[in-house]
């Protein structure tokens, strides 16, 4: 008997134990066993493990994308600030870098030209202007640095000519820096009235003559610091006078020189001295007086402000503005100035080489 209790005690545990063990039920409803504790729990983890896979290529993503997107922004601040100042959230970070692409300005084509094409491009209009203006020199009578300073100033907001017509008068008078430093204003203005803004170009050629004589022992300096400490001199004044008087190179930024560059897309800068820089960087330096007196010449005589004449200009294959102007060749040579067109030129004492290829001096003023 007491065998026989051990035995049922021992089977009545055996169900017990089992049910505890498997609480789970199968999709029948049926208990399940030992077998079905491991399905259970591959099951649990497989659940577990499908969101903690699904979780992590989002996070990943997340992660790669935030990178993505800093390089995007990245890569378009970079030519923003080429052309345009920073932004004030990049400035920061891109303080040491900004230094550097600053120098690129002056390279970078403003179109999808690249740098090398550019330079090609631009090398080979200036070898053609050379060839159809053989005689280009600056437009202002001058016999010395002094006087070509007083008319490069003299020069503002006015022609060549109207300044040739009247400095004869203001030099006859005034011929040194003593002489113009001490002149009476009145006067000064009355000769300085043809040439317009009269009385703050009076100003300004008395002011550089009192300077000269106090600062320079009345001689026009040759260094590009010490001009454009004088009353009236800019970059452009000291580059005229620096390239032509005293044989150093420099690139004169005038108006015309401004407009043709930025119309043969040289550059698209519109301050002088980032110009300045831009068409530099295109040439030697042993070129760039030359390079001025071919660009103003051009300027003056073909490739005009309103009506550039398109269709007798030299450079046309070369020109990526070719059809602003006219186009018709009859029409076009209607348009020519100076002694493109057979008309006089600028200076009433012009350089002998000028006269040889048929340049036809300026008047007097008040001739008929």
């Amino acid at each position: 008997m007491k065998k026989t209790a051990k035995k049922v005690t021992k089977r009545a545990a055996t169900p017990a134990a089992k049910s505890a063990e498997t609480p789970t039920e199968t999709p029948t409803g049926k208990p399940t066993g030992k077998k079905a504790a491991p399905a259970a729990k591959k099951t649990t983890a497989g659940k577990k493990a499908a969101p903690a896979k699904k979780a992590a290529p989002s996070k990943s993503a997340a992660e790669k994308s935030a990178p993505a997107k800093k390089a995007a922004v990245t890569r378009k601040v970079k030519p923003a600030d080429v052309v345009l100042p920073a932004d004030t959230a990049v400035k920061a970070d891109a303080a040491g870098k900004k230094a550097a692409s600053v120098k690129k300005i002056a390279v970078r084509p403003p179109g999808g030209e690249s740098p090398t094409a550019l330079v090609r491009r631009a090398r080979r209009i200036n070898r053609e202007l050379a060839e159809v203006y053989p005689y280009a020199h600056p437009e202002l009578d001058f016999e010395n640095p002094f006087q070509l300073l007083v008319a490069t100033v003299l020069s503002a907001q006015t022609t060549d000519l109207r300044v040739n017509q009247t400095t004869p008068a203001l030099f006859a008078r005034y011929p040194t820096p003593e002489d113009l430093a001490a002149a009476d204003p009145e006067e000064v203005e009355q000769i300085l009235r043809p040439c317009g803004f009269f009385r703050a170009k009076t100003r300004s050629v008395i002011g550089l003559s009192k300077s000269l004589v106090e600062n320079f022992g009345g001689e026009v300096p040759g260094r590009l610091e010490d001009l454009v400490t004088l009353p009236g001199v800019g970059r452009k004044t000291a580059f005229v006078v620096l390239g032509n008087a005293y044989g150093r190179p420099g690139i004169t930024v005038d108006t015309h020189f401004q407009r043709l560059v930025r119309r043969w897309r040289w550059t698209d800068e519109t301050d002088p001295d980032k110009i300045e820089a831009a068409v530099g960087a295109l040439f030697p330096k042993s070129e760039w007086t030359d390079l001025s007196h071919h660009v103003i010449w051009h300027g003056r005589r073909i490739c005009h402000a309103r009506k550039p004449a398109c269709g007798a200009c030299p450079i046309a294959p070369l020109c990526p503005a070719y059809g602003e102007g006219e186009t018709d060749p009859e029409k076009a040579r209607k348009l020519l100035k100076y002694e493109k067109g057979g008309f006089p030129g600028q200076r009433l004492n012009p350089p002998q080489a000028y006269l040889d290829a048929g340049g036809k001096p300026a008047p007097p003023l008040g001739a008929a």
